[in-house]
């Protein structure tokens, strides 16, 4: 996690020789562009394909056990979420990200998640109780994670409030526009879970979330939900800054 991280190649990386190694064979091919895209972006969540990881598509498309299509579909999806690099007759390559990239990024979803939890407590959702349902559960196992020690299964549950936030807020648009962004914000809070204090307001934070949507005060829920995330960002960025990590 440094500025050199750019210039690794898939030959200089120890131990991620394995990392293609599980094939991945779904019946139809749609299923295989799924399962590909799947798994090489979990790969990169977990910084199993770290920045500056290359490989190249008939490498990567051997190692999982499929045709070159859905591996090039996978691709294709990755570099549109900012994951990587499509490098001409190279393969892909694993994108860094710089404190700047993480403060356009969290622009993004400040604005995104804003406007999902207004639509959600202004009447756009008509199945707006099973949505404050499965956030308030995913709530409720984010601070059990926390209580059991284990931060890897905080970030998964804080990630899946997100996720279904602006997933399940009525609008394709702000889903499709936020996938775009909220993975490359998920690796960077997985890369520094354990650099960061213990997260011991989020629950609460999430939870006036949920209130204002259940109150039906879109103005309350747009502004918890922006200044949830505010937070986060203003927490993440100084420390990427103070230990000088110029790349993730």
């Amino acid at each position: 996690m440094n500025g050199k991280a750019g210039s690794v190649s898939r030959r200089g990386v120890a131990g991620n020789e394995d990392a293609l190694s599980t094939a991945v064979e779904p019946a139809a091919e749609e299923g295989r562009a799924d399962a590909a895209y799947r798994f090489l972006r979990n790969a990169i969540l977990s910084n199993e394909l770290p920045a500056g990881f290359q490989a190249a598509e008939n490498e990567i498309a051997a190692r999982l056990g499929m045709s070159r299509t859905p591996v090039h579909e996978a691709m294709a999806r990755l570099q549109e979420e900012g994951f990587v690099q499509i490098l001409p007759r190279k393969g892909i390559l694993v994108k860094a990200l710089s404190p700047a990239d993480l403060l356009e990024i969290y622009d993004v979803l400040i604005a995104l998640e804003g406007a999902a939890a207004e639509r959600l407590a202004g009447g756009h959702v008509a199945d707006v109780a099973s949505v404050l349902d499965e956030l308030a559960a995913r709530t409720a196992d984010m601070e059990a994670a926390l209580r059991d020690g284990d931060l890897e299964r905080w970030a998964q549950d804080d990630e899946a409030f997100h996720d279904t936030l602006v997933a399940r807020c009525g609008n394709g648009r702000i889903r499709r526009m936020a996938a775009t962004v909220t993975g490359q914000s998920h690796r960077a809070r997985r890369l520094t879970l354990h650099l960061r204090p213990l997260p011991l307001g989020s629950a609460a934070e999430h939870r006036a979330i949920i209130d204002a949507i259940r109150s039906g005060d879109a103005a309350a829920a747009g502004t918890a939900a922006r200044s949830h995330r505010s937070h986060a960002r203003d927490q993440l960025v100084p420390i990427l800054d103070r230990l000088k990590f110029a790349t993730l």
